[in-house]
């Protein structure tokens, strides 16, 4: 009996060590520390730098814009920290944003259905933004990472719409904590949020004329109307030769089509009829007209950053306004170039 129990353990050693269990034993311990090797990276604003006045001034610039874009929609943002992480306002940013409209629920509920909703969204947004950016995912969206949020709006602002000026030189000191399967380990370090401004200073002209619209508006009603009067010559003259007349600025340039054609006739090219909708009948025609209207403008270096397309649709004043006068004021400007030129 005890020569057989010999011999079986013998057996079983020499089973052991067969190449397929060696190979095994090897993979087993490969997968071990694999494991010691993976780490989970964990960045954390650190509690001085929220205080930071360049930071409250990033979040309530990217706050009112977001509120701004979203306002004919009716959804106001009352905190970045708190109310992006379900997607239902980056599905909104990206349809206004983009015109880019994904067939998802509006709202929501359960956790993994807002990560869903989110994995979609996003992935919309990094095709636009032409990037895949390590400092967000769905993941730190949805657990609500200020820090991945506000990389994510700064990226949409710059990529959207250049022209609204960000606090410059915004930076946060970043406690970045690994966890792995050997320990924990911390640093802390600058982060960047907004780099030093490049186009400050071509701005002043821009903020002038939008400034002047508001200080105009807060006039008596009499200088108002006689601003207005400038204005409606100006545009009225532009576009006589098409067989077009204004008489009403608050109300025919909210469908978009003057205002293209006014554009059109001024910087002398021709909009394509299939570019925009010359005889829009629905509000989603109206906004395509005037986002187009804007973007024109913008690529033209006017850049109306106060101006949203659907408070045009919407006939508010000082939106159309500062529009016009943006117009006014640069060929205004031209002529007295010509002028003086011609003297």
């Amino acid at each position: 009996m005890s020569k057989v129990s010999t011999t079986a353990r013998e057996g079983a050693m020499e089973t052991d060590k067969s190449p397929d269990h060696n190979e095994a034993q090897e993979e087993d311990d490969a997968a071990v520390d694999a494991e010691c090797f993976l780490v989970e990276r964990t960045k954390i604003i650190q509690p001085a730098s929220l205080k930071d006045s360049k930071l409250e001034k990033l979040k309530e610039v990217l706050q009112d814009w977001i509120n701004s874009t979203l306002k004919a929609e009716h959804i106001v943002v009352q905190s970045l920290d708190d109310d992006l992480y379900d997607g239902l306002v980056l599905h909104h940013l990206l349809a206004s944003l983009a015109g880019v409209h994904l067939p998802l629920e509006e709202i929501a509920l359960t956790s993994s259905a807002q990560i869903r909703k989110l994995e979609i969204v996003v992935e919309e947004l990094d095709k636009r933004l032409g990037r895949r950016d390590p400092e967000w995912d769905v993941s730190s969206i949805h657990k609500k990472d200020l820090l991945a949020t506000l990389h994510l709006l700064v990226a949409m602002v710059r990529h959207f719409q250049p022209e609204l000026e960000l606090p410059s030189d915004v930076k946060v000191q970043v406690a970045l904590v690994e966890v792995s399967g050997t320990g924990i380990r911390s640093d802390v370090r600058s982060e960047v949020l907004t780099g030093e401004s490049s186009h400050s200073d071509n701005l002043g002209s821009t903020h002038g004329d939008a400034n002047q619209v508001e200080e105009l508006l807060r006039m008596e009603a009499h200088e108002v109307a006689l601003a207005k009067q400038a204005l409606l010559g100006f545009v009225n003259t532009s576009v006589a030769r098409l067989g077009l007349h204004v008489s009403d600025l608050d109300k025919q340039f909210s469908d978009g089509v003057i205002l293209l054609l006014l554009i059109g006739q001024l910087e002398g090219f021709f909009i394509p009829l299939c570019d925009f909708s010359l005889t829009p009948v629905n509000h989603a025609q109206m906004l395509h007209n005037v986002s187009l209207a804007l973007s024109l403008l913008t690529h033209l270096g006017l850049r109306v950053s106060s101006v949203q397309p659907q408070d045009v649709v919407a006939q508010d004043v000082a939106a159309t306004l500062k529009v016009l006068y943006a117009l006014f004021n640069k060929h205004a400007k031209q002529k007295e170039k010509m002028a003086a030129q011609c003297d």
